[in-house]
């Protein structure tokens, strides 16, 4: 299983709690975590850092029960998993639904502020938003991004406005000139060439859970950087449509053989309140 771009074990571990814990009142003993992480190609110390890593961040709560260790989810990434989980199965990559409306956010920095406009645009792009000009971004539908201006502690900074645009407006060139199309095409198209032929090949015993755990990891790291702009403004054949039903169709395919390997690999306790 290689992909064209590394999976950072934390991404991997959170689709993992994702698939596995989110939502059930469990924890999950260590040992079967750096099992399945090594059937993913990740090695038993970069598992280990990472769940050390992810405790000292709040995404990750030890329960010890005897001589194991078993790792459940904080509030903090329960908020992540969710927000993860609506992106995949609510939203999803094709975005049929836009109302014509706009959220548009302008900001104007000190010039010595640099990692504060480096940390801001950052944000901005992960949130969807494109720059329109250098302090104005913009970002189609209703974009909440207060929290995360607040966060930053650049609210005195920003204004954000709700838009339509006028009816002359070119929207298509007006995002051809906003965003980078052809990265995202190009991701889109990568992925369904490394999963397509999981669409009808069989996987391996215990195989599957493991692919799973990769191609909703790889998905996500997609979609996250998908502004999900109106699709009836992208170009023709625009391939998320066609990635998306990929995804579907082979996490579906894989999902029964991967709850076989998860029942025999994974040990599990429920979370006891009081850790």
């Amino acid at each position: 299983m290689t992909t064209d771009e590394a999976l950072r074990p934390q991404s991997l571990m959170l689709s993992f709690l994702g698939d596995q814990v989110l939502g059930r009142d469990v924890c999950v003993y260590s040992g079967s975590v750096i099992d399945v992480f090594g059937r993913a190609g990740v090695g038993e110390h970069a598992t280990r850092s990472t769940l050390t890593r992810m405790v000292g961040r709040d995404l990750l709560r030890r329960q010890r029960e005897g001589r194991r260790m078993y790792f459940g989810l904080t509030e903090r990434s329960e908020s992540v998993l969710r927000d993860g989980e609506q992106r995949i199965w609510e939203e999803g990559a094709v975005n049929r639904q836009w109302d014509g409306s706009w959220t548009l956010l302008g900001f104007s920095l000190p010039e010595s502020w640099q990692r504060q406009r480096h940390d801001l645009r950052a944000q901005l792009t992960w949130s969807g938003f494109g720059p329109l000009f250098g302090g104005l971004w913009i970002a189609p539908g209703e974009v909440d991004v207060s929290a995360l201006v607040t966060e930053l502690g650049l609210s005195a900074h920003v204004k954000i406005f709700r838009a339509h645009a006028d009816a002359g407006m070119d929207i298509g060139a007006m995002i051809e000139e906003t965003w980078t199309l052809g990265e995202l095409a190009v991701r889109y198209e990568a992925f369904v060439r490394r999963w397509q032929r999981w669409e009808t090949t069989e996987p391996a015993d215990d195989e599957a859970l493991a692919l799973r755990l990769r191609l909703s990891t790889e998905w996500l790291q997609v979609v996250r950087r998908d502004p999900r702009l109106p699709v009836k403004h992208l170009p023709d054949n625009w391939p998320a449509e066609q990635a998306e039903k990929t995804f579907r169709t082979v996490y579906a395919r894989l999902t029964p053989l991967a709850r076989e390997s998860a029942e025999r690999l994974l040990d599990l306790v429920p979370v006891r309140p009081d850790v």
